[in-house]
C-alpha cells in the first residue's frame, strides 16, 4: 500500500464536471493498493494518518493531528502510485493490486479512517478524476507499507 498525504487548505474531485468530493483544511490522500495488502495493512495506515501531526500549533511547529485541527480528508484512488519507470519509457503499472480486490481495500480503508471520527470525502474509484487543491506548507509525506 502507498500513499501520499498532502495538507491541503481546501481540496475537490470532480469526474464529468461533477464535484463529488470537496474539503477545506485537512488531507487529500492519493491512495494506492497491491494485492499484498492486508487487513493489517489497512488498519496500520489509518492509524497512522489518523495520528499524524504535521499540522502548526500555537508555536508553529508540526504537533496537531488531523483530528486536533477538525480537519477532512479527500481520499483518492490511484493505482499510478505503482508504476514502474524502470525499463523504457512507458510505465509499467503491474505493482498495482487487481481492480476489483483493490476497490473493495479503497472502500475498507476509508471506513477505517472514518472510524477514527474523520469526515472522509472520495473521488470514484476507477474513474477519470480530476483534483485540484492547495497544498498547505508544502507539505507533502510518502508512506508505504
Amino acid at each position: 500500500m502507498k500513499v501520499v498525504i498532502q495538507r491541503v487548505s481546501e481540496a475537490k474531485v470532480t469526474v464529468d464536471d461533477k464535484i463529488l468530493g470537496q474539503i477545506d483544511q485537512g488531507f487529500c490522500l492519493l491512495v494506492a493498493f497491491a494485492d499484498e495488502d492486508t487487513e493489517e495493512t489497512l488498519d496500520y495506515m489509518a492509524r497512522k494518518i489518523a495520528n499524524m501531526r504535521i499540522f502548526s500549533d500555537a508555536d508553529d511547529k508540526m504537533n496537531l493531528s488531523i483530528k486536533d485541527v477538525n480537519g477532512q480528508i479527500l481520499s483518492i484512488s490511484q493505482f499510478t502510485l505503482y508504476a514502474d519507470t524502470k525499463h523504457g519509457n512507458r510505465p509499467s503499472f503491474t505493482g498495482a493490486g487487481n481492480f476489483e480486490a483493490s476497490s473493495r481495500k479503497y472502500d475498507h480503508f476509508n471506513d477505517l479512517l472514518r472510524a477514527y471520527n474523520l469526515t472522509v470525502e472520495t473521488g470514484e474509484f476507477g474513474a477519470d478524476m480530476q483534483v485540484s487543491l492547495t497544498n498547505d506548507g508544502p507539505v507533502t509525506i510518502l508512506m508505504e507499507r
